[in-house]
């Protein structure tokens, strides 16, 4: 199955032992906006620490997964790598999930994961996870940030987040963006 997401953005950041991720609001179908102001970032709060995640995609395909996310962090214990693993492990084999059509980023104080339905999980290099039609934009201005800043992990995804907001147009700039506190 391949993806071809073309909506939203999501940006997670790393920085000095603060995590932030964030995501744009708008919700699209084919080529027109139907709403400005979704929220599209969760915390999970698991006895390891805090986890957050954002979808790209389908909405309600990506809260379901949601859903099996938490469920996996309750089964594992809040260990993010496992529950990851066993998620695209389901979402693969599982007749219904696997044709929800959703991207998921999950990031905490060490890890960051990308989570597909043909059961890739991607742990990226570097403390920049990005997905979504917007997410090379915001990827990449973070990245000049990180490197030409001091700028906390929060204010360099926020930045980031609206130039490819200037850029993309299935993404807007009103951001929603959580951290790791």
């Amino acid at each position: 199955m391949e993806y071809k997401i073309r909506s939203t953005t999501i940006l997670g950041v790393r920085r000095k032992g603060q995590v932030a991720l964030g995501g744009d609001g708008q919700v699209t179908f084919g080529d027109m906006a139907f709403k400005q102001k979704a929220v599209k970032v969760r915390k999970f709060k698991t006895e390891k620490g805090i986890i957050l995640g954002g979808f790209a995609g389908a909405a309600a395909d990506a809260l379901s997964l949601f859903e099996k996310f938490e469920l996996k962090l309750d089964e594992y214990e809040g260990e993010l790598k496992r529950a990851v693993v066993e998620l695209a492990k389901e979402w693969r084999m599982d007749k219904v999930l696997r044709n929800l059509e959703a991207l998921l980023a999950l990031i905490d104080n060490t890890n960051s994961f990308i989570v597909s339905g043909d059961g890739n999980v991607i742990e990226p290099d570097g403390s920049v996870i990005a997905i979504g039609s917007g997410g090379g934009f915001a990827q990449s201005a973070a990245i000049a940030l990180l490197d030409t800043t001091s700028f906390s992990a929060k204010k360099v995804v926020e930045k980031s987040l609206k130039i490819a907001a200037d850029l993309c147009i299935y993404t807007n700039d009103s951001i929603t963006v959580l951290e790791n506190k």
